[in-house]
């Protein structure tokens, strides 16, 4: 079904889902598939959890919307939650992770402006991704996405990813920056998994210039790294801004900005507002992933699932030359191929298989956290099959 009612930027979409529950979906024509993307890491818990299920009638039968005029009690808990959980102070709410990226930009212009910067500088990386507004667009590190938006905002100095000594040398030829917006893993450059002291590096440098280290998690987070949110892979370690969404809402668009120290003090009345963001029914949507998360113990399933599919997939592509590399952490993974693979999407669906691809030649997993491990062994035999066919590898 299409409709010229829609403007085509999504190019030309040939299917339709219209159910879904648990790890699968169903389309149109009644066919099942095992959805091995999540909504691109948003359904976490799956499709219509029953928690969050219960969680959205309940609020829908009560209140949905009063605008951040008022005070709000699910969105007041839930700063309560991610402050305790994270180690940061305070946080903002927005609708999408665009728009979390959004107010950790401003975050780092204004604590620039407060330093005496009229024109503070954001250190970005290459193959980075943080969004489409017009900001965030200038902050992503694809010249393709770029293209016909012209003129973008200025401010944003890039330096390889995975690379501090890049980063020192710009700070040795620019006195104006103020911040490192980075992610722990680049979800959309192809599943980038830096070198295990990458952020360590960062905060030192960071707290040795008085910058913000602020990361990008709205990917990474909410378990699906295996940990709540990917810093806390390193124990102490805390950035000064780092932003969620995608898994925060299972579904229902939710955005975060969560601060500390200075970063927490920046926004004051009328600097920064959303009129959606925040309101009761995406609260009581974070609440309730936060409960099930804890109370079924995903994150730690997830770290054990991420590391039993990757083994699975390297067992299945030992010697396929057309594979470059498997990376991932928890349930966020890659596998690289050595030529485009868009094609590999549909060969999947063919198996009631749903993966994406992206990067032009990166087959991208992102599984729900409730994967089973009947479902994780059919997902590494199917995409395993599929790209030992594509590849031409040797048996």
């Amino acid at each position: 079904m299409a409709t010229p009612a829609l403007m085509q930027n999504y190019g030309n979409r040939t299917l339709t889902l219209v159910r879904g529950e648990g790890n699968y979906v169903w389309d149109d024509a009644g066919r099942r598939y095992l959805d091995a993307i999540a909504g691109i890491a948003v359904c976490g818990l799956g499709h219509c959890h029953p928690a969050v299920t219960e969680a959205l009638h309940d609020q829908a039968r009560t209140l949905l919307h009063t605008s951040n005029l008022y005070n709000i009690p699910a969105q007041e808990q839930l700063a309560d939650r991610l402050a305790g959980l994270s180690g940061m102070d305070n946080m903002f709410f927005s609708n999408s992770g665009a728009e979390a990226n959004e107010a950790a930009i401003k975050l780092a212009r204004r604590f620039g402006h407060q330093r005496g910067h009229a024109a503070p500088k954001i250190v970005v990386m290459e193959g980075a991704f943080h969004g489409r507004t017009l900001a965030t667009l200038a902050a992503t590190g694809n010249e393709k996405i770029q293209q016909g938006f012209a003129p973008l905002p200025e401010g944003f100095l890039r330096a390889p990813f995975d690379d501090v000594a890049a980063v020192e040398k710009l700070a040795a030829r620019h006195d104006d920056i103020v911040a490192v917006l980075v992610e722990p893993v680049q979800g959309e450059g192809g599943i980038h998994v830096p070198a295990p002291d990458y952020l360590e590096q960062l905060r030192e440098l960071c707290d040795r210039r008085g910058w913000l280290l602020m990361l990008d998690e709205i990917q990474t987070a909410n378990g699906r790294s295996g940990k709540l949110f990917a810093y806390q892979h390193r124990e102490g370690l805390l950035p000064d801004v780092v932003t969620t969404a995608k898994g925060l809402g299972n579904g229902v668009p939710i955005g975060a900005c969560l601060a500390r120290g200075a970063a927490a003090q920046l926004f004051t009345a009328g600097t920064h507002g959303s009129t959606f963001g925040g309101n009761p029914l995406a609260c009581r949507a974070g609440l309730a992933v936060l409960d099930t998360l804890e109370s079924e113990w995903l994150i730690e399933r997830a770290a054990q699932l991420g590391a039993r599919l990757q083994a699975q997939l390297r067992e299945q592509l030992a010697g396929c030359d057309a594979v470059k590399e498997i990376r991932g952490l928890g349930l966020l993974l890659g596998i690289e191929l050595d030529r485009p693979c868009a094609e590999l999407v549909e060969l999947a669906r063919a198996e009631d298989l749903l993966i994406n691809v992206t990067a032009g030649n990166v087959v991208r997993l992102l599984p729900p956290l409730t994967l089973t491990d009947a479902e994780c062994e059919r997902i590494a035999n199917t995409v395993g099959t599929l790209i030992q066919q594509f590849g031409r590898c040797a048996a």
